[in-house]
């Protein structure tokens, strides 16, 4: 029997600490941000539709996205994330959808879980046997984003974090929420009590 799991979560919740335990346990996991790179390489329709809306500018030396200079493009814009999301987000949305088929083909004993901070947003949780939402209390958010990103300012990030949907709301869609409030042990103990339950619900594994 095979169990998707679409995990998600705000900037800096601790999602990706918590989609590399799931690996660790023999989840196969499609990583939506690596999906979401593969799309924008150069030559493909998606780079040159975002050079044609934001202009050469967004590109490097070589040809390939200044992801960084994008994002401080649109993160503070509504109409151009708009813009940007609707040229990559059904191209994402079908590599995901094709890459799950493909896995389901080869094996029908395993669980597949989509890594994605847009699940909901994009209508990946529609794909879906369960939501799981890594929460983090938004004053430990901040602290880690401006850890994590050294040249952010407070601004910044507080601006960054409320671009996106809040995690009170994605926690509305979860069939289970991870609290990421502690220690990555205890981070861990949550992950794996979850992973268990999913084992019994599968049948085996």
């Amino acid at each position: 029997m095979v169990i998707r799991i679409g995990l998600t979560g705000s900037i800096a919740s601790g999602k990706s600490t918590v989609s590399r335990f799931l690996r660790e346990l023999g989840a196969i996991v499609i990583d939506a941000d690596k999906v979401a790179k593969k799309i924008v390489k150069p030559g493909t329709p998606a780079l040159e539709e975002i050079v044609e809306c934001f202009g050469k500018d967004v590109l490097n030396e070589d040809g390939s996205l200044n992801r960084k200079k994008l994002a401080e493009i649109v993160f503070y814009d509504s109409a151009k994330l708009k813009m940007l999301n609707e040229i990559t987000h059904p191209r994402i949305v079908e590599k995901i959808k094709n890459t799950v088929a493909r896995l389901e083909k080869k094996d029908k004993t395993r669980i597949i879980v989509i890594d994605a901070p847009l699940l909901v947003e994009t209508g990946l949780d529609k794909l879906v046997d369960e939501v799981w939402v890594v929460y983090v209390n938004p004053k430990i958010q901040i602290k880690r984003l401006l850890q994590r990103e050294k040249d952010m300012t407070h601004e910044e990030a507080l601006k960054r974090i409320n671009s996106q949907m809040s995690t009170d709301e994605k926690i509305k869609y979860a069939d289970r929420v991870i609290y990421n409030n502690g220690t990555i042990s205890e981070t861990k103990n949550q992950v794996k009590k979850l992973w268990e339950k999913i084992i019994k619900k599968s049948g085996g594994y």
